[in-house]
């Protein structure tokens, strides 16, 4: 009896140290979280596969929306976009239309790769506005990504109430 309890015992210190192993290899492989305050937004987009960049912030919180706002009227962004988003030389943020998409991944390379450099990454235009000018990179400008994340947070909150919500986000999955 003390035989077969002791091989038991065995087995399960066996399978329990396999099971830790093969948890602290997968820990290993998972991809470590990036500190967005220390990161550059053009580092970030380089070391991030297309189409995985996504807003830890919501359009909803009203503090990140206030601090969005005063980072993107720091950095001059108003100066072509107008003040609340309005438009000038360049398109409005309060409207519904996104000119190469509404995705997070795609507004985050556009404002850090400027028009000419998204373009060459082999984005296409999907909409059309009456004023385009073009997007100069804001990437070696916006101190870091976790600013360029709170500024798309405050232009995520001025998207045209009068549009359909469904495409706030750009097309949604299942139209494209």
């Amino acid at each position: 009896m003390l035989k077969k309890f002791l091989g038991g015992l065995a087995c399960a210190l066996v399978l329990a140290g396999a099971a830790y192993t093969l948890e602290t290899a997968i820990a290993a492989d998972a991809p470590k979280a990036v500190d967005l305050t220390t990161i550059k937004p053009t580092d970030l987009v380089a070391k991030t596969p297309k189409g995985q960049l996504k807003n830890p912030y919501k359009d909803t919180d009203a503090k990140v929306v206030a601090e969005g706002e005063h980072i993107f009227l720091s950095y001059s962004c108003n100066g072509c976009h107008g003040g609340g988003g309005g438009g000038g030389m360049c398109p409005p943020l309060t409207n519904d239309v996104w000119v190469y998409g509404g995705d997070d991944d795609t507004i985050y390379r556009l404002v850090t790769l400027g028009t000419d450099e998204l373009q060459k990454a082999g984005y296409m235009r999907k909409g059309r506005e009456n004023v385009v000018g073009p997007m100069p990179p804001f990437g070696g400008i916006i101190k870091n990504a976790d600013e360029l994340w709170k500024i798309i947070a405050f232009v995520r909150s001025k998207y045209s109430s009068n549009a359909d919500p469904a495409y706030k986000y750009g097309v949604p999955p299942e139209q494209q």
